[in-house]
């Protein structure tokens, strides 16, 4: 599959040996009712992560994680090695754009006001 299998809805913000960041709608998360601080991200890593985006790295597992915000993440699988993850990465993608990620479980404290415009933006649901 591979990054160039990637929904257009996420762009490739970054991508280093190590390390690739995945970003959704950037156009949109310009600071009203989707600020930029909650950009959804992808962070594809090799090795260990450290408990948020940048922290020291150990070892040769990949792992995917995607960030509905600094401090709120969906969880973290692991891979043995950068094609199946950047595969992993780009299927995420796509579940999170046709909304089939019920992020609204992943905070501890309830935004509807946020959840509704991020409703707008992500596709239907499969329900």
């Amino acid at each position: 599959m591979g990054l160039d299998a990637l929904n257009p809805a996420w762009e490739r913000w970054n991508e280093e040996r190590g390390r690739i960041v995945l970003a959704y709608r950037p156009d949109v998360f310009d600071g009203g009712s989707l600020p930029a601080a909650c950009l959804p991200t992808i962070y594809v890593t090799r090795g260990k992560r450290g408990r948020r985006p940048g922290g020291e790295r150990v070892g040769h597992d990949w792992f995917v994680t995607l960030y509905l915000e600094p401090d709120v993440d969906c969880g973290t699988d692991r891979y043995d090695d950068r094609a199946a993850a950047i595969d992993a990465a780009v299927s995420l993608a796509d579940d999170f754009d046709a909304g089939r990620i019920d992020y609204r479980d992943e905070y501890q404290v309830p935004r509807e006001e946020y959840f509704r415009a991020l409703d707008e933006v992500i596709g239907p649901t499969d329900e």
